[in-house]
């Protein structure tokens, strides 16, 4: 056994199907950061309060993840996790609640999702005391910011003395302090979304103070220009919806509406257990997006019809593994595919 146990153990056994496409993505992710490439992550679903953050916040230190599309949902609960990790609950019975156990959980403070909960007075209540002001502020002064930078800000500023959660795997930490691009498309249809709704319908806050999404976009058209320089930006997705349409879209938008030349994403992989279906965006194969030249037919594609709470910490990890000896990862990788 080597010292890259993950690598291997993927290389060794994982043969074919979404096996297969999992250590196929992995290498040709790996290849493209070693040539020189960045890659863009879209996450939707509940990922931070699946605690993705354990491996995807060292992914984004060590300089694997160069950017983020994320819902408004997964912005904050990262920061949930942090500040208020030791008062989750987690439900692994949830398949047999009956819907007064349910109501019970409602009436205990806790918004279950899935198999975990999140604590309303420890998260949502305990943030909102800091957020709050923050929009008030902004208000007053007349600044207006991206709905990201007001938790960056915040992430920050939190006393370290107040964190219940681990920092090291804490990826909005991670992300606020190495400041990397950031789109947070339809960040309204969030909790803090609807508590910043509440406070410009009461006239505490102003809506003007968050940038809106169509800023998002024209900002986002000057940082995939950056990112992709070079030998380009690979695009790594979770889940579907507005977090993965809205950023890859930047491309056919920068060619056909802004008329300006730019390079087509490098790499495109793609985690999700939704199956092909009719109309849906988040069960369209790569393929698909040929046709609205999101992608093209020389882009490597990959799909992996699985769990990404389970098929991405294994990427990442083994990637992490490959920046840490990227000599022995790229001997054992000519070893397993010669087989």
């Amino acid at each position: 056994m080597t010292n890259l146990p993950t690598l291997e153990f993927i290389l060794k056994n994982y043969k074919n199907f979404n096996s297969r496409a999992t250590r196929d993505a992995l290498i040709a992710y790996w290849k493209h950061i070693e040539g020189g490439g960045k890659m863009f992550w879209s996450v939707a679903g509940a990922m931070s309060s699946a605690q993705l953050g354990i491996t995807l916040a060292p992914a984004i230190r060590s300089g694997l993840i160069h950017g983020m599309s994320v819902t408004g949902a997964n912005l904050e609960e990262s920061l949930f996790r942090l500040v208020a990790h030791d008062s989750y609950k987690d439900f692994p019975d949830y398949r047999y609640f009956t819907k007064e156990y349910d109501t019970k959980i409602l009436e205990d403070g806790m918004r279950r999702v899935t198999d975990t909960s999140i604590p309303e007075d420890e998260a949502f209540r305990a943030v909102e005391k800091q957020l709050v002001p923050a929009w008030v502020g902004a208000t007053k002064e007349g600044t207006r910011k991206f709905w990201h930078e007001y938790f960056y800000e915040l992430i920050k500023a939190i006393d370290k003395s107040k964190h219940e959660g681990s920092t090291e795997e804490c990826w909005l930490l991670a992300a606020a302090e190495g400041n990397i691009p950031m789109v947070v498309p339809g960040y309204e249809d969030s909790t803090f979304g609807n508590i910043f709704a509440s406070h410009v319908k009461l006239g505490d806050a102003s809506a003007n103070i968050a940038k809106s999404g169509i800023e998002y976009m024209g900002a986002f058209y000057d940082q995939y220009q950056k990112l992709s320089e070079g030998t380009g930006v690979g695009f790594f997705q979770i889940g579907g919806g507005i977090a993965g349409d809205f950023p890859i879209c930047v491309v056919p938008s920068i060619k056909y509406d802004m008329k300006l030349p730019v390079k087509p994403w490098a790499y495109f992989c793609q985690i999700s257990d939704s199956t092909t279906s009719y109309g849906s965006y988040s069960g369209a194969t790569p393929n698909e997006k040929i046709t609205w030249d999101k992608l093209t037919k020389d882009t490597p594609m990959f799909v992996i019809e699985s769990d990404a709470t389970i098929v991405a910490p294994l990427i990442l990890t083994a990637l992490l593994e490959c920046k840490a000896d990227p000599a022995e990862a790229n001997k054992l990788i000519d070893k397993y595919l010669a087989e």
